[in-house]
């Protein structure tokens, strides 16, 4: 009888050991581990959007290590702002308030009555640091095209658009660089008016890194249908014009249809 329950017992413990180990493999599977997801940021306060941007995609089943700083080997996507280079598009191009690529403007007071940036010669401009073209490059080579080259201490340089814009309202600059659809709904209300208007260009957006693989195309659906209106704490770690993120393609056809 003794042997009887011990023979059962061991037959207990192997078939417990047998679905615990089951268990486990199942749960290492059905777990993998987060993938990593790098943002560079135009703030250092990124606590709240990190925590956010890892809660909104890991409800559409993106599970995300989201980072800032330096990029890693193992992340999957990170957003950069910048132009792209041939062979280098991002999967997703960051838009502006309309969904389309953004336009740099130089915005000057109504009451100036400047007629073309050309007149901005001699004059304090207000520009917006960091490596975001919209924030001073075009603009600056738009001005050196109309053959005003300024002076360093004519610049000024602010942390982002809405400063760049108060600087001009508060008259300590005669002229400041935004963008067309951001700065679109300040014009009438403030007395203010685009006095040039480059073309729409990509300024940035999410490219896949060294790490990618198809599981991040679950990030990349979800990123898609991000949008600043739908969050706005997210979206305080990217530019302020960014609104949202769309397919090249998608772009590409709408502008092809216009």
């Amino acid at each position: 009888m003794r042997l009887a329950c011990s023979r059962n017992e061991g037959r207990v413990g192997l078939a417990l050991a047998f679905g615990m180990a089951v268990s486990g493999s199942s749960g290492a599977a059905g777990n993998p581990s987060p993938l990593g997801i790098r943002i560079e940021s135009v703030t250092a306060v990124t606590a709240v959007a990190r925590h956010r941007l890892t809660s909104f995609l890991a409800q559409a089943g993106c599970s995300a290590d989201v980072r800032f700083g330096e990029s890693e080997q193992d992340v999957v996507l990170e957003f950069r702002p910048g132009e792209s280079g041939a062979g280098n598009e991002p999967v997703l191009v960051a838009t502006n308030r309309t969904g389309d690529r953004p336009t740099p403007v130089w915005v000057t007071r109504r009451t100036a009555g400047v007629g073309s940036i050309a007149e901005l010669a001699g004059r304090d401009l207000a520009t917006v640091a960091g490596p975001d073209p919209l924030g001073s490059r075009l603009a600056l080579e738009a001005l050196a095209k109309a053959g005003v080259t300024p002076a360093r201490q004519q610049l000024y340089e602010a942390g982002d658009f809405s400063s760049a814009l108060g600087l001009l309202l508060h008259n300590n600059t005669h002229a400041a660089v935004s963008e067309a659809a951001f700065v679109e709904p300040m014009l009438e209300k403030n007395g203010l008016v685009v006095t040039w208007a480059g073309k729409p260009v990509s300024a940035g957006g999410w490219y896949r890194g060294a790490g990618w693989n198809m599981s991040a195309l679950l990030c990349e659906d979800a990123l898609a249908g991000l949008t600043r209106s739908g969050d706005r704490q997210i979206f305080a770690v990217f530019p302020e014009w960014v609104h949202g993120f769309s397919r090249p393609e998608r772009l590409n056809s709408e502008e092809v249809s216009q």
